[in-house]
């Protein structure tokens, strides 16, 4: 526990050292800013930042030294409580027809697991604030009115097991061991003089709503400009927190983040309460601006724009610091119609799908990494590392028959059979098990991203002559009317720019390809790794493209890294969890350790042959004035244009987030200057800001050279 306030604590505050010390304490820290009035009875009941919610390290350690005498009233007793007090598991069990049949469950009688099997709760002075953290745990942000007759009929005819009783939640908790109750003691079966087992009803969010009522809620959310989104997550419910302000998407710093502000944000975007609120950017950095800090919720807002917070100044927080979540989400049973079969680990495999009854392979013609992310999300493995299109080395002993073909995946679904596929007719070209589907799936991802101010403010225009572009050529650097010309006369038009790339991600950026594949340019003395790397085009107002850039493979290296503030995974620990977590039953689990390097160093290397890739936290910079580091626009008429650069454009590599890959500047063009203004990342402005994207309003700058 760190976080001290009470002069006890303070005395000891300071306890371990920077340096190792036998008294420091090893494994996770629980609990951070414990705030106490004093006639709590337990440390639990402290105002406190959330289980597991801490941006502490152990030589913040707080500890107590207790006086010798007991409090007034205060009894030894031999007696032991073998008894648990607290709820690890509880469920919804649907006992309507049709809906036990049907995912999610929405409404159900409320069980809470008890040795072997289920037991109820009576719902003497059950409330809908009960019921309302019963929904945020089962994935749903809100609840709704039951019809309990049914129930009371069906309680009348069933022998039921109470476990607790009196029940009291204000609301705001994110798991019903964090409300006050009692457990039934002996016969339990006929203890709850109602004679009703509490009974939830629950509205599902936008994103797994069902009915025509629902589908039109869902539509309409949809239509309607979101003020906060989730970014960069593996899966549903989970990502970096962001919010829009000023027509500009910006991160949440992470001071005073807690359970109750990440629940907010949860229910707003549709989903349960929240499982996590996670500090120090581990779901990875966001760009732009840091709109908001120490956000301090009470748990009843509708939005996270009703809580408290401060505005945020450049001296306060970094991206280092940006705040995630991850929410609970409904249980839909997905990854039961799917599994990895023959890879060397639990994490790789050949693909195959339950159809029907029946499973099968998947026809890997055209699957790519955005149809393995889905798979990967499925399964709840994380990001897809590759989208492997033949799997003759993986074992074939149970090899099953092709049953899908044509999988079509937009890249966000939660299930491979929500992708756009062939149905139940087959259309594959081989449908040997050596072309069947599979993926390699990884817990973490890269996230590349351009640097946009350094493109706008690097742009100009060169008339290059061509007896300096053989090289270019070669590499099919410049425009196809270029092959016309009249070699080594006269020149080419090149809009010139600096593109600084930077890996904003939780994993290196490695090249899909192996070193034996690497192509050596005898021209420009270097291998490309990568066939097509990035896309730099032209494109007229109504996208329309009149002009393209060859960068088609890269040198990719380290040229530059951030200092310090770089999460870092360095291994792991076994924990167990205690009683008083609202997390209370995933004991012994694996923790990832983090800390907090220094300096990030650089790991890749262009020269002698070395590895390719780009670290977490490092950039690759391709210069102005270097070979192919620019558009030719010869044949480009003046007017008004939208200069595009695309990184990893057709998704070779897997990434945390593909949505901001491009970057996209207004330019002018009277035929002998050009002008370059309002660069940004892809989905960085609101809607509004995006439609007045293409409207020009002049500078001043950027002549040809």
């Amino acid at each position: 526990m760190c976080g001290a306030t009470s002069p006890a604590q303070r005395l000891l505050h300071g306890l371990c050292p920077r340096s190792p010390h036998p008294r420091c304490a090893a494994g996770r820290i629980w609990l951070d800013n414990v705030n106490c009035a004093g006639n709590e009875k337990s440390i639990r009941d402290c105002k406190h930042r959330g289980w597991g919610n801490s941006d502490c390290s152990h030589e913040e350690d707080a500890g107590v030294i207790c006086k010798d005498e007991r409090i007034p009233g205060f009894k030894d007793s031999n007696v032991i409580e073998t008894e648990q007090s607290h709820v690890e598991e509880v469920r919804l069990r649907a006992v309507v027809s049709g809906s036990r049949r049907r995912l999610p469950v929405t409404e159900g009688i409320v069980e809470v697991r008890y040795k072997d099997g289920w037991a109820q709760i009576c719902d003497e002075g059950w409330d809908s604030k009960n019921s309302r953290v019963i929904c945020g745990m089962m994935g749903f942000p809100a609840e709704k009115k039951v019809n309990r007759n049914f129930y009371k009929l069906f309680a009348e005819r069933q022998q039921l097991n109470y476990r607790l009783h009196s029940v009291s939640c204000t609301g705001t908790e994110v798991h019903i061991s964090m409300c006050t109750f009692q457990f039934y003691r002996g016969n339990s079966s006929a203890a709850c003089s109602s004679g009703m087992p509490a009974v939830v009803s629950c509205l599902p969010g936008p994103l797994f709503a069902t009915g025509g009522a629902q589908k039109k809620k869902q539509r309409q959310q949809q239509q309607s400009q979101p003020r906060i989104r989730l970014k960069g997550g593996a899966k549903a419910g989970e990502g970096r927190v962001e919010v829009l302000k000023n027509n500009e998407w910006g991160t949440i710093c992470d001071d005073r983040w807690n359970l109750l502000s990440a629940s907010v944000v949860c229910r707003e975007l549709g989903f349960g309460s929240a499982k996590e609120a996670l500090t120090g950017a581990r779901m990875g950095q966001g760009t732009g601006p840091i709109h908001l800090n120490e956000v301090q919720c009470l748990g009843t807002e509708k939005s996270l724009w009703s809580c408290p917070f401060k505005n945020i100044t450049q001296e306060d927080c970094k991206h280092t610091e940006d705040a995630a979540v991850r929410c609970n989400i409904p249980y839909m049973g997905y990854e039961n119609l799917i599994r990895l079969v023959g890879g060397r680990t639990e994490f790789e495999g050949r693909v195959e799908v339950k159809r029907g009854s029946k499973w099968g392979t998947v026809c890997s013609d055209g699957w790519t990494t955005k149809e393995a992310m889905v798979v990967c999300r499925q399964l709840g493995l994380g990001y897809s590392l590759h989208a492997v299109t033949e799997t003759w080395y993986w074992d074939a002993s149970n090899v099953t028959e092709m049953v899908l073909s044509g999988v079509k995946c937009a890249g966000h679904e939660l299930s491979l059979s929500h992708c756009q596929h062939h149905g139940s007719s087959l259309n594959c070209r081989n449908t040997g098990t050596r072309f069947a589907a599979g993926v390699i799936c990884s817990e973490t991802a890269s996230d590349l991203l351009l640097h946009a101010p350094l493109v706008q403010e690097t742009a100009y225009i060169e008339d290059r002559p061509l007896h300096m572009l053989y090289c270019a050529a070669e590499e099919n650097c410049l425009s196809s009317s270029a092959r016309h010309a009249n070699w080594p006369y006269g020149h080419r038009r090149l809009l010139r720019f600096s593109s600084q790339i930077h890996n904003n991600g939780r994993a290196d950026f490695r090249p899909k390809a192996g070193r034996h594949s690497w192509v050596w340019h005898e021209c420009h003395r270097h291998y490309h790794s990568m066939d097509i790397f990035t896309h730099y085009d032209i494109l007229t107002p109504n996208g329309t493209k009149v002009a393209e850039g060859h960068k088609a493979s890269f040198c990719l290296e380290d040229t530059e890294c951030e200092a310090g503030g770089i999460v870092r995974l360095w291994g792991t620990v076994k924990l167990r969890v205690p009683a008083e977590s609202p997390h209370a039953g995933a004991v012994a689990g694996t923790s990832r350790v983090l800390f907090l390097p220094a300096d990030v160093a650089k790991r890749y290397e262009c020269a002698n042959f070395g590895e390719q890739g780009i670290t977490v936290g490092c950039w690759d910079l391709y210069r102005h004035d270097i070979d192919c580091q620019w558009i030719d626009i010869t044949d480009v008429k003046p007017g008004n244009y939208i200069l595009q650069v695309v990184i990893n454009p057709n998704f070779e590599v897997a990434e945390s987030d593909f949505t901001n890959n491009a970057m996209k500047c207004n330019c002018k063009y009277d035929g002998h200057r050009i002008w370059v203004h309002s660069c940004h990342i892809g989905d960085a402005l609101s809607e509004e800001a995006s439609k007045r994207f293409e409207q020009y309003p002049g500078q001043l700058n950027n002549q040809i050279s």
